[in-house]
């Protein structure tokens, strides 16, 4: 299964909760909570992991003794701006609270690194492609940005009539410039609305995926071409990546279906869409 629609995935305390075990993957997950007050406590185990508020904000306390605490100020809604956020490494004891939706990405791990906390400052914010292909894409969690042992996140936001993830292009196959990876898109849709995500055969294996998303929607990439991720006029879309693989060193290389490689060529010349940034550019 590839299309989870929101409360498909639930499990427990968790709106979301995409394993390794459920995507029939190694690395990459994904849990998702809707912070009401309550606490919600639970183990990293296996698994580095980022708390990232969506909206609302939330208190991080680390360690069964509670020696690190990190206060989460976070954000009013993913369309404004990138959020501050924590990094929680492997066989660490947590507990939120706070009032939120709050993600957190997370990858099977093996070398243990400090947990800290990450100002929203800190976080790249990177305009790509032109016209209607325009997207803004949060690099909080980037190769060179963030120091992981597997786990990558970017936020991807897309102006509403505006297509991103394109053209489309995979990481599924170890050759120079692709990394085999294994991909996960949350998604949050302003205003109650809607766009779609398409999956595709590559020559790694066959898969058919023509979801149409809200928020709360997932879409799993074991492999194949992905995109375009279409956010429907009128609707501004949202998604979350969250990226693992087997490889020592940490990377997003990527392949274009070949078919459609010629439309980068398309942006030269063309401006940005003008209705980025969402937020704060610096």
């Amino acid at each position: 299964m590839t299309f989870f629609p929101y409360g498909k995935a639930a499990n427990g305390p968790w709106a979301v909760e995409i394993t390794p075990s459920l995507a029939g993957w190694d690395y990459s997950g994904l849990r998702v909570v809707d912070l009401a007050g309550a606490p919600v406590s639970f183990d990293t185990g296996e698994e580095e992991m980022i708390v990232l508020p969506l909206s609302g904000s939330c208190t991080v306390t680390v360690g069964a003794d509670g020696s690190r605490v990190f206060e989460l100020a976070g954000r009013p809604s993913v369309f404004a701006g990138p959020s501050d956020f924590a990094y929680i490494p492997i066989s660490e004891h947590v507990t939120l609270t706070g009032t939120g939706r709050i993600a957190l990405p997370s990858a099977r791990a093996a070398r243990r690194l400090e947990p800290r906390h990450v100002p929203a400052s800190a976080v790249p914010v990177e305009l790509r492609g032109a016209g209607q292909a325009s997207r803004q894409v949060n690099n909080f969690a980037a190769p060179g940005v963030l120091a992981c042992d597997k786990l990558v996140a970017v936020e991807v936001l897309t102006p509403g009539g505006n297509w991103s993830s394109y053209p489309p292009h995979k990481h599924d196959t170890a050759n120079p410039g692709e990394a085999v990876l294994e991909e996960i898109y949350y998604f949050e849709v302003a205003d109650q609305g809607l766009g779609y995500q398409r999956v595709y055969s590559s020559e790694r294996g066959q898969i058919d995926t023509l979801a149409e998303v809200g928020s709360g929607d997932v879409v799993l990439v074991p492999y194949g071409y992905h995109g375009p991720s279409m956010a429907a006029p009128g609707y501004d879309l949202y998604y979350l990546n969250v990226l693992a693989g087997p490889a020592g060193e940490r990377s997003m290389a990527f392949c274009d279906d070949p078919r459609h490689a010629w439309i980068r060529a398309t942006w030269d010349g063309q401006d940005i869409d003008p209705r980025l940034p969402f937020g704060r550019t610096s």
